[in-house]
């Protein structure tokens, strides 16, 4: 099966640049939109709670899919490569240390967040629709 094999190794890199922005937003050379980025990708990435629900069809598994792997690459795009090759060995050693990934509670906040403002928007838009 190598379609699975190489899926997994994906879903790897992808979790070891996830740890690699985690250790990148604090990095002294990391310009700001980068730390920005870095800050965002990792604490939707390492948050206990997803923006949409995996339990959704479809639309639950593509933002994991699609968003977090299109803001990790933005995000290493954005960091100079000398950042991106500490960060790496810094998430490696992490991954071989403790082998799991920590939890964002900031991130889960955020989410809360947004999902508050969003069923305010929708409450008030249904409201102005009844009146």
């Amino acid at each position: 099966m190598p379609i699975l094999q190489s899926l997994r190794s994906w879903a790897r890199r992808v979790l070891r640049d996830v740890m690699m922005l985690w250790f990148a937003r604090r990095h002294p050379d990391t310009p700001f939109t980068a730390r920005a980025l870095c800050y965002v990708a990792a604490a939707y990435a390492l948050s206990p709670i997803d923006l949409i629900p995996d339990f959704i069809p479809v639309l639950g598994l593509l933002d994991d899919a699609l968003l977090l792997p299109l803001l990790v690459w933005l995000a290493v795009r954005l960091l100079p490569m000398h950042v991106v090759a500490e960060c790496r060995a810094q998430a490696d050693v992490w991954m071989a240390q403790r082998g799991e990934r920590p939890r964002s509670v900031v991130g889960a906040g955020l989410i809360v967040v947004v999902w508050i403002v969003l069923a305010w928007i929708a409450w008030r838009w249904a409201a102005s629709l009844w009146q």
